[in-house]
């Protein structure tokens, strides 16, 4: 007989000689647990004898790991008043560690007939447990034991991968282990990684998920994995077997190689979608508590998302829950950090954002979360989303400012070279005021979202057909350009410009302050064909093309120089902002900007040149006459006719040339000048480093 339980134990937790079930569900009348064999038939119901301040509960004595389980809620069903409680729903509990069996589209999974029209809507009473996953009771897991890289903020060097497009097509990873945790464990993507040098793998989300149902109708799957119906569960098409003891395999192997783990995650909405979506979990138990509905008409739903529905990240059960998944993840699954997709949105209040919203206070300060890199996409679509630079003091952010500007920058437009200034130098003006350093701004010329490198040089215009949306989807302003001809070609005068473009990107990124992050596959000129969103692409267009690996190893060899050039020169990376002179750990180190013919740059200088110097120098004390002992210079000439760079007077009289994106190195006719090719840039530094 079931008993009353442990209200502050959410999800269900062995205890003694049973289990512990606890769901938090406001306005229900009643909470039902419903039991399952392996077999998904139903073996036995219990109503939750408990109930406090929302929580329902109970013990069941007898009751054993492995026991398959969901929950029915009884209560008022009232769309047009925000309330969706449907007994013939079996619903997910959103604590459960694992779950077991695939979703699959039916209409027993809406809770309405189907096509409601907004003046009648009719209770659908088909019974959904048939098409959704069952939800099992695990063993608690033991904390983490790897050993953590805890690579300091100012050598990062990140890399974002989908652990399905990264491995599906990788010719050392068995065919069994393609698209799964284990294929990221293979010994040679592992070696392939370490010898990039990269230090922090950013995986995109693995929470369990569903695909959408248009997707579905067009025989399409989404690869992103950005429609999460359950943020503890590894999702089963990531696994071979056990998913979670193959998630922690996966992060100790990583962690062995020196590398970290972190973790992409999507609080900002759930698969139950909008108003016509399925109810799965969070909307059968407390609709209104879990999402944000619109105050005049609760039964739409906020769409700050952009994807249907909005977790109402107010509320603090909400909170708990995004609490208590980052620490699962972090403490228990090992993970090194997350990257929060519209994390806007865990900052929103019904007035808008705040960066004081008790949510971010509550991350930013949670001892569980102690060591863990917090990163924002610190923008939604929804009214004042944009947020780039106000997120709190722990955390990092990614900068589409710098990725804009500098993709406009080498595409050759005008009036950049201010705004390039800005962000090579870490985007001070966004992140300091805050009290924070360059390693704030993660630094991107491309991501998931949007072309790859090699397209961003080769087309235009997005095709995005495949989609079949139309081709309307996507971002329509890509700063791209094709430099004659639309896609692949065999001019070999084209080709040689976009290799030479995509080498001025990445080294710009590789060594402008700030974090940098890389998309996988842009190292060896990965493609999508064009298409700028191929979030419904797992297949060949949204896999990584391993083959190109073989195309132009030299351009491989080319990025892993980069990363050692950044590591080597620690002026490329400084732990906080320089500006002009100002003192360091070891002396004194200025930051000069110079026109190309060595004078410091005045006001009309900045208007449109696509031509300018960065020059770092430190000195080893405080006096004015102390000699510069090491500086490096950075020459970026993003015009179509080569120029001339000198460097001013007062400098160490030798110089060597670190790295030139131009395939003939520069001609340096007097010590301290160099003629730098067309749409090049060039990294010299003083012998004496």
């Amino acid at each position: 007989m079931i008993q009353p339980g442990n209200p502050a134990l959410p999800g269900a937790n062995r205890l003694d000689d049973g289990i512990n079930f606890a769901v938090f569900s406001s306005g229900a009348e009643a909470v039902e647990l419903c039991l399952f064999d392996e077999n998904r038939r139903q073996t036995g119901t219990h109503f939750l004898p408990g109930q406090n301040e929302g929580i329902w509960h109970g013990f069941l004595p007898g009751c054993a790991t492995g026991q398959r389980y969901g929950y029915r809620v009884h209560g008022p069903w009232s769309p047009e008043q925000g309330l969706r409680y449907n007994p013939a729903k079996l619903l997910i509990d959103p604590y459960s560690r694992r779950l077991d069996g695939e979703f699959r589209w039916s209409p027993a999974v809406f809770d309405f007939e189907p096509e409601p029209t907004d003046q009648h809507w009719r209770k659908n009473e088909q019974d959904s447990s048939p098409w959704v996953p069952l939800c099992v009771v695990d063993a608690p897991l033991e904390r983490a034991e790897s050993h953590r890289p805890a690579i300091p903020w100012s050598d990062v060097v990140m890399y974002e991968a989908n652990v399905r497009g990264y491995t599906m097509t990788h010719p050392d990873v068995p065919e069994s282990d393609r698209g799964k945790f284990r294929g990221m464990t293979n010994g040679q993507v592992l070696e392939y990684l370490k010898a990039l040098g990269i230090t922090s793998l950013e995986l995109m989300p693995v929470h369990a998920l569903i695909d959408e149902e248009f997707l579905v109708t067009r025989g399409l799957r989404n690869l992103w994995g950005y429609n999460s119906i359950q943020f503890f569960t590894p999702d089963s098409r990531f696994a071979c077997g056990d998913g979670v003891a193959e998630f922690r395999e996966m992060v100790d192997t990583i962690h062995d190689a020196g590398i970290e783990v972190i973790l992409d995650v999507a609080y900002n909405h759930t698969g139950e979608g909008g108003l016509h979506g399925p109810t799965l979990s969070f909307r059968g138990l407390d609709n209104l508590a879990y999402y944000r509905t619109e105050p005049d008409d609760p039964r739409r739903y906020v769409n700050d998302s952009g994807c249907g529905n909005t977790l109402n990240t107010d509320h603090p059960r909400v909170q708990n829950l995004v609490l208590n998944s980052l620490r699962y993840w972090h403490r228990d699954m090992g993970v090194d950090g997350f990257r929060f997709d519209l994390a806007t949105i865990l900052g929103r209040t019904r007035r808008g954002f705040r960066k004081s919203h008790e949510l971010l206070t509550r991350i930013g300060s949670d001892p569980d979360l102690w060591g863990a890199k917090l990163i924002a996409e610190p923008w939604d679509p929804g009214p004042g989303g944009y947020q780039l630079g106000r997120f709190p003091v722990e955390w990092a952010e990614w900068n589409d400012r710098f990725r804009d500007t500098v993709r406009r920058f080498w595409r050759g437009d005008p009036h950049q070279d201010s705004d390039f200034a800005r962000r090579i130098h870490g985007s001070a003006d966004l992140f300091e005021p805050s009290g924070r350093n360059p390693s704030a701004s993660i630094n991107f010329i491309t991501c998931h979202d949007g072309f790859t490198l090699r397209d961003l040089v080769s087309y235009k215009h997005r095709h995005n057909q495949a989609n079949e949306e139309n081709n309307h989807d996507g971002h329509g302003h890509n700063h791209s350009r094709n430099y004659g001809a639309e896609g692949e070609t065999a001019d070999t005068d084209i080709n040689r410009v976009r290799r030479q473009q995509r080498l001025n990107l990445l080294a710009t990124l590789m060594f402008s302050q700030g974090t940098p992050m890389l998309l996988a596959g842009d190292e060896f000129g990965n493609s999508q064909n064009g298409n700028n969103n191929a979030y419904a692409q797992d297949n060949e267009v949204g896999w990584l093309d391993w083959r190109r690996l073989d195309d132009d190893p030299e351009f491989t060899d080319s990025f892993r120089k980069l990363i050692k050039l950044r590591y080597r020169f620690s002026l490329l990376r400084q732990a906080r902002y320089i500006h002009g002179r100002m003192p360091t750990d070891s002396g004194w180190c200025d930051i000069d900007w110079l026109h190309p013919d060595g004078r410091l740059m005045r006001p009309e200088d900045w208007d449109g040149g696509k031509k300018l110097a960065l020059l770092f120098s430190c000195h080893p004390d405080q006096k004015d006459e102390s000699p510069i002992i090491e500086a490096v210079a950075l020459l970026f000439n993003a015009s179509k006719k080569d120029q001339v760079f000198k460097l001013p007077p007062g400098l160490p009289p030798e110089w060597s040339v670190q790295f030139s994106s131009s395939d003939s190195p520069p001609e340096s006719a007097e010590p301290g000048q160099w003629l730098v090719k067309a749409r090049s840039l060039v990294l010299v530094t003083s012998r004496l480093l």
